[in-house]
């Protein structure tokens, strides 16, 4: 009888053991706090949705870690601990993941947003500046004075296409609508966007919206300026009661677990995976009380043509910033080119640095 209990006990043991063995360990990395209820905290819920859904994976996480040396050493540090999937989320992380990845072949990368792959790193996005497009539509909509601001942090490609967006939803509704851009030239410097957010309202913008880290400072200018808000990254509505019209989110959760259920069961593929508004990878917010009824029905019936792909928010034209015809009529940019866009569209005012 003892020992048929020793061996029942051992048995338990090894299950438990192998269990924990066969548990995959994902690393995430934030360049910002993950309660920022903007791109780290979007990130960060992906992570959450991750643990959730998937009961053989354990998660950890670094934040406010910058975009340079030390994000390699923080990979390399997970690693040696186990971690065998590693999620550097932030844009400025690519070329260092890239080093990473070359030195440690048996590990997979998931790279937010990057254009480069490697045999063991791929990349993952969404196309949210369709959510953009649309939260620019409510806002043309909105603004009693054809002035929108926003508050950006560099000229990438992925900040282009987010202006560019929200301002040809607003012209669209609204031609005689113009977008003001101020760069604050960081990812997260509340400061700086704060400044912005007020010069441009001072200027005579009565939306905000805004490509930083994080939503909250020009929200919260905005509010106290009784000014309406567009968030980006994450639902920042309960910081804008009033003012707040709707946001463009993220919802990175079932890609995640695609991810990483496909280096665990061996199809994982070096390539660029991409979410759009049909594949709920981007979403819109709830709308806030500030968006009439009428308004709404607009915002969603747009939204169900871009999903039906009866609508597409880079068909031509598309006119630069100086006139010039980029897109002709009848043709549409692809994802590979606007994943490159260099240029803002005409009715944006403020330059390229």
């Amino acid at each position: 009888m003892k020992k048929a209990i020793r061996t029942l006990l051992a048995t338990s043991i090894l299950a438990i053991s192998v269990q924990a063995a066969a548990e995959t360990k994902v690393g995430f990395v934030y360049v910002g706090p993950k309660t920022d209820y903007g791109y780290n905290y979007a990130q960060d819920q992906g992570r959450l949705y991750l643990e959730e859904h998937m009961d053989d994976v354990q998660t950890v996480y670094f934040e406010n870690i910058p975009e340079n040396a030390d994000v390699q050493r923080v990979m390399e540090r997970m690693i040696r601990s186990g971690v065998e999937v590693v999620f550097p989320t932030s844009y400025g992380y690519l070329d260092h993941a890239l080093k990473v990845a070359e030195k440690y072949p048996d590990v997979y990368f998931a790279h937010s947003g990057g254009l480069k792959t490697a045999d063991n790193l791929m990349t993952y996005f969404a196309e949210i500046d369709q959510a953009m497009y649309l939260a620019g539509v409510a806002a043309g909509l909105t603004t009693e004075t054809n002035q929108l601001g926003f508050v950006a942090a560099h000229p990438i490609p992925q900040v282009l296409r987010n202006i560019n967006a929200f301002t040809r939803g607003a012209q669209s509704v609204n031609p005689e609508v113009t977008t003001s851009v101020i760069w604050t030239s960081s990812w997260s410097d509340p400061t700086k966007e704060a400044e912005a957010a007020e010069a441009l309202i001072s200027g005579g913008a009565d939306v905000l919206s805004g490509h930083v880290d994080s939503p909250i400072n020009y929200v919260q200018v905005a509010e106290r300026r009784g000014v309406y808000s567009v968030g980006y990254h994450a639902d920042a509505s309960k910081f804008a009661p009033e003012g707040w019209l709707v946001g463009a989110v993220w919802n990175w959760g079932p890609m995640m677990v695609d991810i990483v259920t496909s280096a665990q069961d061996g199809t994982w593929e070096s390539k660029h995976l991409r979410g759009d508004l049909l594949t709920q990878a981007a979403k819109l917010s709830e709308f806030g009380s500030a968006v009439s009824e009428e308004d709404r029905q607009t915002v969603l019936d747009r939204r169900e043509a871009i999903m039906n792909e009866e609508f597409q928010v880079w068909a031509g034209p598309v006119i630069g910033q100086d006139g010039t015809v980029i897109v002709e009529e009848g043709d549409t940019m692809t994802l590979s080119e606007t994943e490159k866009m260099d240029f803002l569209v005409q009715g944006v005012k403020g330059r390229l640095k």
